[in-house]
């Protein structure tokens, strides 16, 4: 391979006014694709073969008019203090606040607080339930407008009116930390190489790449569903790891011009070497991302693929693009000095070794490796201990910033209600024609005996008469262990009805979906692991023709996911140091999160122990004594590493 990459780089670096404006061209392509072809993404997803996701799909198909997945808003009125939302006035403020809301084109019903009792005890509060033909994701910002301006009655008759849901939700968006990134990337650029070109030129081919990646994915979101959260993690990775790569490779090309090699030569030999390290540490990144796949959500696939796609043009711009790029820049890489900022020397016969800390550093880890082994072993090892201790689930307002809107509705409807209103759970009944109203109205009895039940619903039967559906409202809350037990206890009550009643039993809601999606996720993960670590252990038995090398990275990778997972829990599940992270109200880690950073961190760890080894692998295989072949490996790879890992 790095002789084939060696032709290659001075390929491209001969023809670089072709190779510049194939990739302009692509460029344009695609964005003239993005431009003309995308579709809008989407905040939903869904759980093939859940129990939660099964009732969801029975609801859309035997209730057309119910929306089992469009967008619900929760308005809130609130009494002045000392009085109560029942005079004749306020009733019809509310009665004119739930007409003006049904008039909305995007909704599908509005519930009157006094004609569904959704009045609390006290009579302070009254709560009005919206729900949406479409997902949260698809409402306009003149639909979402239109619902503040609603209840502008009530707050004329006195009334605080609050609303929560997720219909209030922002979709999820990036740009503004990437661009926050980019800058940072380049002050770090700056100071890593000392020089303007040098700087600019790993900016300009990772936003090229991304560019050309992110148009991609927006072309073919004409033809494939994409999460709003793809192109974030595209974006993100893509420019990181297209920095990464350019960055590694320019390093090599500068330190080949100072020993006084030709440029074409010095770009031929940075693609070999560096370039050949580029190939495998991307690879581990596909492999990471794509292996998300083997989870078996619709969603993380296709988030995880956008990624891989965004990388593997990072990947090909940094072994075409960049080449051609060197040579329109030539010997100026290693000029143009940035005043201020001292340019780091790569002719070692001319460094100074006191000057440099690296040869310091990595002088006295070799000569203390073992305390250097153990010390930080026992280190994370005691900050992986919390993981332990990880409890997943899904999101819900209890959790959202003190003071935001949708944690304010949280709150209010649990002190107006009780907690479990903010999480009620459906049971979905299906059986015989003309039988099913029987069995929901026997069963709902046995509902109210349950421990944690608050209420029970009245039964819905569809127009077929062979499908119910059937309200719980727990006591606890949507997040709470009390309410994850009644969700067992009522699907545990499935095989009896299935045999007595000939009817099937299904439970979905917040904490229903909460529970099957952590499943899923448990399950899933083992064999994921299996399956990257195995891939990766094989690509660096390539890289470093050695047994022990990949085993120790796959143990060292083990080893950051624990400690990192442990810190996780112990701020954002215990509140530890929670004032510093911004973390008001500690809760379950989000069931996504585990997987999602393992793909990113198996990537990312791996990147670097690529780039540090094949370097050291290179020199011992030229001749080195391994001890000497590590130093001088760290040496022209700890600041190449340092400063990709900070951007």
């Amino acid at each position: 391979m790095a002789s084939y990459l060696y032709r290659l780089g001075k390929l491209s670096f001969r023809h670089r006014r072709i190779v510049l404006a194939l990739w302009l061209l692509v460029l344009v392509g695609v964005g003239v694709g993005a431009s003309t072809l995308s579709k809008p993404t989407s905040n939903t997803f869904t759980i093939p073969g859940v129990e939660a996701q099964k009732a969801i799909d029975l609801v859309g198909q035997r209730f057309p008019t119910v929306s089992a997945d469009g967008a619900q808003a929760l308005v809130i009125f609130e009494a002045p203090t000392g009085q109560t939302v029942d005079s004749a006035a306020d009733q019809a403020a509310i009665a004119q606040t739930v007409a003006s809301l049904s008039k909305l084109e995007a909704v599908s019903t509005v519930t009157n607080p006094f004609t569904v009792g959704k009045v609390s005890t006290d009579k302070t509060i009254a709560l009005s339930t919206v729900t949406y033909k479409v997902q949260a994701s698809a409402l306009t910002s003149a639909e979402k407008d239109a619902l503040q301006a609603a209840p502008a009655a009530a707050k004329q008759a006195g009334m605080t009116v609050t609303i929560g849901g997720d219909a209030i939700q922002d979709s999820a968006a990036g740009g503004s930390t990437e661009a926050i990134g980019v800058l940072v990337g380049a002050i770090v650029l700056a100071i890593t190489f000392g020089s303007i070109v040098a700087a600019g030129l790993p900016l300009l081919t990772a936003l090229i790449g991304v560019g050309v990646g992110l148009a991609g994915l927006l072309t073919l979101s004409h033809w494939v569903g994409l999460s709003s959260t793809a192109p974030i993690l595209a974006l993100m990775l893509g420019l990181a790891v297209g920095i990464d790569y350019a960055l590694f490779i320019i390093s090599r090309y500068r330190h080949e011009l100072l020993k006084g090699v030709e440029p074409e030569e010095a770009v031929g030999l940075a693609a070999g070497t560096a370039g050949s390290a580029v190939v495998f540490a991307g690879l581990t990144v596909l492999i990471a991302l794509s292996g998300l796949a083997v989870v078996g959500i619709p969603f993380l696939t296709v988030m995880g693929l956008a990624a891989a796609g965004t990388v593997a043009v990072a990947v090909l711009i940094a072994l075409t693009l960049l080449p051609a790029l060197l040579g329109f820049a030539g010997r100026k890489v290693t000029g143009a000095r940035i005043p201020g900022l001292r340019r780091p020397d790569y002719d070692e016969e001319a460094r100074d070794a006191k000057v440099s800390f690296g040869r310091r550093w990595v002088g006295f880890v070799v000569r203390h490796r073992w305390a250097a082994v153990v010390i930080p072993v026992i280190a994370l090892g005691v900050i992986a201990l919390p993981v332990t201790a990880m409890k997943t689930g899904l999101p819900d307002n209890g959790s959202a910033a003190v003071g935001s809107p949708a944690r304010e509705a949280y709150d209010l409807v649990a002190k107006g209600f009780g907690p479990g209103v903010n999480g009620p759970l459906t049971l979905v009944l299906t059986g015989p024609a003309g039988q099913v109203s029987g069995v929901a109205t026997e069963l709902s009895t046995k509902f109210e005996a349950l421990p944690d039940v608050a209420s029970v619903g009245k039964p819905t039967v569809n127009k077929a008469t062979d499908t119910a559906l059937v309200s719980v409202v727990p006591k606890s809350g949507p997040s709470s262990d009390a309410t994850k037990t009644l969700v067992n206890e009522i699907r545990d009550l499935a095989p009896s009805v299935k045999a007595e009643q000939n009817a099937d039993l299904y439970v979905t809601g917040s904490t229903a979906l909460q529970i099957d999606v952590s499943q899923k996720l448990t399950s899933a993960l083992p064999v994921y692991l299996l399956v990257v670590i195995s891939l990766a252990l094989v690509l660096l038995l390539l890289v470093c023709r050695s047994i022990l090398v990949p085993i120790k990275a796959a143990l060292g990778f083990l080893l950051t996911i624990g400690s990192t997972f442990g810190a996780l829990v112990a701020v954002y599940q215990w509140g530890w140091l929670g004032g510093v992270f911004g973390v008001s109200t500690p809760g379950p880690i989000v069931s996504f999160l585990p997987i999602i950073m393992i793909a990113i961190l198996f990537g990312l760890a791996m990147d670097y122990e690529v780039f540090l080894v094949s370097r050291m692998r290179e020199d011992f295989a030229h001749g080195a004594e391994a001890t000497e072949a590590v130093k001088t490996g760290f040496r022209y790879g700890s600041r190449v590493v340092t400063a990709a890992a900070i951007i």
